[in-house]
């Protein structure tokens, strides 16, 4: 019979610590984001999908010279440009990324001579198609001009 209250006492026991550790946790401040109404902020070193920049006039800095598409081991970066009349250099007419095959390894960033492509900080894609996820830079950057 001693081992019987024993027994009880032992559970109450561990039961009572376990919800005064129950208790403590609930009176702190809470960790977990309530994540589709609340959007976290992103660290510096975050690497999204690339994304041009524009100039202060909102063209694009890029100059055509198609380094950032050699220099990208996935191949997922096509880039065209043509001479205008009237022009200096060439205009860039097409800038396509298949984010599919992107590995953010981030060579064409760092081999951009005229630092024309960075970073995004977009993180949140979520799609079942695959289209959803070629994107025309060029015409990303003219809506975000608007």
């Amino acid at each position: 019979m001693g081992a019987y209250f024993k027994e009880l006492f032992s559970g109450t026991k561990s039961l009572f610590v376990g919800l005064q550790i129950t208790f403590g946790q609930m009176l702190k401040p809470l960790v977990t984001q309530q994540y589709p109404h609340e959007i976290s902020t992103m660290t510096p070193r975050f690497r999204g999908h690339i994304e041009l920049i524009p100039k202060e006039d909102g063209t694009t800095k890029c100059i055509v010279c198609g380094m950032c598409q050699r220099s990208c081991p996935s191949g997922c970066i096509t880039v065209a440009g043509e001479k205008r009349e009237g022009v200096k250099g060439k205009v860039l007419t097409k800038y396509r990324l298949d984010f599919t095959k992107c590995s953010l390894c981030g060579m064409c960033v760092e081999s951009c001579r005229p630092g024309a492509i960075t970073f995004s900080k977009e993180y949140n894609l979520a799609s079942t198609r695959k289209e959803d996820y070629t994107f025309d830079l060029l015409k990303r950057l003219e809506e975000k001009a608007k």
